[in-house]
């Protein structure tokens, strides 16, 4: 059974019997029959449906922005936010994917020599509960685009997000069959990725649960893509706009209530501005708002299980023993749900668990370095490389820096993010392949050398 419960208050909000192994059997059948359909289908008709779907999102924003906010705690308007992310993506592959997806003519002995792009088939998406949208269609758009077939397995806190998006995608006129979404255990993701129907997988999760989706998807020889965990270091170096950093800072570190791959996790801050810095970054972490996630005002709201909350106090209070001083918070809020008091430690060092393992919630470690070079040697001390922001006011130095540093994308004076429109993944035990952009919608393609020789006379 899969429960749905609302965080911010600990309440059942409904049930749902999962699906079986004769549903499952049936809805891999039926999605490998309706994607060797689609994947004749013009590549017109395949935007034509993707901007529908961006229709359909839109059309129910406010109920799909409900439900997200209901099962996982996120605050409503990030919520609503998250249905306009996704339909925009829809739309922006329905605008570029012909380009992203055009044969490429490459000069060689040949009378003509093209690489073309063929779909795999029927990807199957493991996803998590904190973008619960958006992580689905960051997938789904490039890959219908692309030719193939979807079969989602999502996390089991948000069952009721699972089956709104086949609904909306059913509404929006995608084909019967071509992207499923199955309410199953995790025990059953293995089999899964060995049925032959499988082409591909992809996962956004956690490290471990990579690591172990890679070992079955690597036995059978089938492709990943792989988005995990990150420690996402934020540089504040001396000559930065330290207003200006401390308040995207705290944009950085609390949105989604810190419960994001690419939030600000470590914040490495050169020792000239530390003080300065810390202080006007808890006057902005001090104004944030938590409480109820459905109050247009909230801007924290619950962690989206009780027993994520309870793990986060433990790395807090584990950090503090370590020799981590708390500037604010440090502990759950009293009263009904899962909810965590916004919380900054200073003087974190290397070793500490606030700075080894990733933090999944409204907690910043802050850490001081003597120079920008120690500041960049930090950031890289990790075993993850997602994303990383780094505020300097010197743009010819920032270039140099950002060069050195071991992620998948580095964001200047600004908060990292993905867009439609840029390559997203990491390097190092954050995974493996790109989501999104013009190397995204490739991924889950077969890239086909065309070689034509001269004609026989």
């Amino acid at each position: 059974m899969f429960l749905s419960i609302n965080p911010a208050t600990g309440d059942e909000l409904a049930r749902y019997e999962p699906h079986s192994a004769a549903d499952i059997d049936q809805a891999l059948g039926e999605a490998v029959a309706a994607q060797r359909a689609w994947r004749k289908t013009r590549m017109v008709e395949r935007c034509a449906l993707l901007r529908k779907v961006a229709q359909a999102l839109r059309a129910e924003r406010d109920a799909y922005a409900r439900l997200i906010t209901q099962e996982m705690g996120k605050p409503i308007r990030e919520a609503e936010a998250e249905i306009e992310k996704s339909a925009w993506t829809c739309e922006f592959y329905a605008e570029h994917a012909p380009r992203f997806l055009a044969d490429e003519l490459i000069a060689s002995n040949a009378t003509e020599s093209r690489v073309v792009f063929d779909p795999l088939g029927v990807v199957l998406a493991v996803m998590p509960w904190n973008y619960p949208f958006w992580q689905f269609f960051r997938f789904f758009a490039p890959a219908i685009a692309a030719g193939n077939g979807s079969i989602l397995k999502h996390a089991a806190n948000v069952p009721g997000c699972a089956l709104a998006i086949e609904q909306a995608l059913a509404r929006a006129g995608v084909p019967a069959g071509l992207s499923r979404s199955l309410l199953i255990p995790s025990s059953a993701v293995a089999g899964l990725i060995a049925d032959d129907r499988i082409a591909a997988v992809t996962l956004t999760g956690s490290t471990p649960v990579g690591q172990l989706v890679a070992a079955q998807a690597g036995k059978h020889l089938k492709k990943q893509v792989l988005e995990l965990g990150g420690t996402d270091p934020f540089i504040v170096l001396a000559d930065a706009d330290i207003a200006r950093a401390a308040e995207f800072g705290a944009r950085a570190r609390f949105q989604n209530t810190g419960q994001s791959c690419i939030a600000a996790k470590r914040f490495i801050v050169e020792e000239k501005v530390a003080d300065a810095f810390t202080e006007q970054f808890l006057t902005h972490v001090r104004a944030l708002r938590t409480g109820d996630p459905m109050d247009r005002d909230t801007q924290v709201g619950p962690i989206a299980r009780a027993d994520l909350r309870d793990d986060l106090h433990r790395q807090v209070m584990q950090s503090v023993r370590e020799g981590a001083r708390v500037a604010l918070g440090g502990d759950a809020l009293a009263g009904p749900g899962a909810f965590y008091a916004p919380t900054v430690l200073d003087h974190v060092e290397l070793d500490m668990t606030a700075c080894r393992e990733e933090i999944f919630g409204p907690v910043a470690p802050i850490i001081r370095v003597r120079d920008a070079e120690q500041a960049v040697a930090v950031a890289n001390d990790t075993e993850y490389g997602l994303g990383a922001a780094l505020w300097t006011g010197d743009l010819s130095r920032a270039y140099h820096l950002a060069r050195d540093i071991e992620a998948g994308a580095v964001f200047v004076n600004g908060l990292v993010a993905s867009d439609a429109r840029l390559p997203f993944g990491g390097i190092k035990k954050s995974g493996y392949g790109r989501e999104l952009g013009v190397y995204g919608i490739r991924e889950f393609t077969n890239i086909k050398t065309l070689w034509v020789g001269p004609v026989q006379s």
